[in-house]
């Protein structure tokens, strides 16, 4: 003898000219679930069906405190892929080779110690106002000058980065960042350093805008005042593995 078991479930789901909603009458948009303690559950963003979901992170056997962002693609479709405008991951983001300019030279006879040039520039375009996030990771070698010579006067060399937006009235430098670089042995070792930073910067309206790096050298002025007392120096940017990243939020 064969039994057959029955189920069914009830549901508080309502339908209304409003939209549809769930555990209330009175939906106030399409998808209205009320609750002040359920959550919605999407089986396709666990971390068994999704490869952007890292799971138990943390290794406490508790998926509840470990979380990732969602995002919302160009259909309004849900996704834990993170897809920013531009992220050179593991490649060098730049070929210091190929930039329209690499090295800035602080010149002895500089009149005022500070010697800037743009290395760069990215071009992003956006449909709506929104918050840029740019993070930079920029390579550079300090020298005497062009010849590649050691500095061995023991004399501070500031190397600074930033980038302005062309695009936007302002001429505000965005991500400034800095490093001091001396030397006084002859044996000094030249070697790659980094300046690193991560900025954001609101674009009111829709439009292409130019986002200009910069690099920038200066040193103090030798007793004297001005004109041919500055003290020279030669930087090469973009000589190591170089990272680039451009969100919008």
């Amino acid at each position: 003898m064969k039994s057959y078991y029955f189920f069914l479930f009830f549901t508080s789901m309502v339908f209304s000219q409003q939209g549809v909603g769930i555990g209330t009458t009175n939906p106030q948009q399409k998808l209205h679930i009320a609750s002040s303690t359920g959550t919605m559950r999407v089986e396709s963003l666990n971390d068994v069906n999704s490869t952007y979901n890292g799971g138990d992170v943390n290794g406490d056997l508790d998926k509840t405190n470990d979380t990732f962002p969602l995002y919302v693609d160009g259909d309004g479709v849900m996704t834990l892929k993170f897809v920013p405008l531009y992220n050179s991951e593991y490649s060098d983001a730049l070929d210091h080779t190929l930039l329209p300019t690499s090295d800035v030279t602080l010149l002895a006879n500089d009149g005022d110690g500070v010697a800037t040039e743009k290395l760069f520039t990215y071009t992003v375009t956006v449909n709506r106002a929104a918050i840029l996030e740019v993070k930079y990771n920029l390579s550079f070698e300090v020298y005497k000058d062009a010849s590649g010579a050691k500095i061995t006067d023991y004399l501070s060399k500031r190397i600074s980065t930033y980038f302005k937006i062309d695009g936007l009235p302002t001429n505000r430098k965005y991500g400034p960042a800095s490093k001091c670089y001396a030397n006084k042995s002859k044996h000094g070792t030249v070697g790659t350093m980094y300046n690193v930073c991560t900025a954001y910067m609101f674009i009111p309206s829709a439009g292409t805008f130019d986002i200009s790096f910069y690099g920038e050298v200066s040193s103090g002025v030798k007793a004297g005042g001005p004109g041919s007392n500055s003290e020279p120096a030669h930087v090469r940017f973009a000589v190591g593995n170089d990272t680039l990243l451009f969100r919008l939020h």
